[in-house]
């Protein structure tokens, strides 16, 4: 039986990410995160345009997750989150 893998406070966890965090040590860090953590991982994810980047994003949203990471580098935050006020980047 596979782990059960969270989703994000508005995003469901997408099947590629899934797979990506069932490297060892990776799992455990997903789910040390809150749900918005990781729901920010999710939209930084869900926002590429191309393919390629998205799968540059996995490969890097594990290389921070494995650094301690709680958010997404740079980014400005899930703009489908309706329970706080957008920021000025948005």
């Amino acid at each position: 039986m596979k782990p059960m893998r969270s989703g994000g406070l508005v995003h469901e966890l997408p099947l590629d990410l899934a797979n990506g965090l069932a490297e060892e040590g990776v799992i455990g860090a997903w789910e040390a995160l809150s749900a918005i953590g990781r729901n920010e991982f999710i939209c930084w994810i869900e926002d590429a345009k191309k393919p390629d980047t998205r799968d540059k994003r996995i490969v890097r949203t594990i290389g921070q997750l494995l650094e301690g990471k709680k958010r997404p580098c740079c980014w400005v935050g899930c703009i489908h989150r309706t329970d706080k006020k957008p920021s000025q980047w948005q």
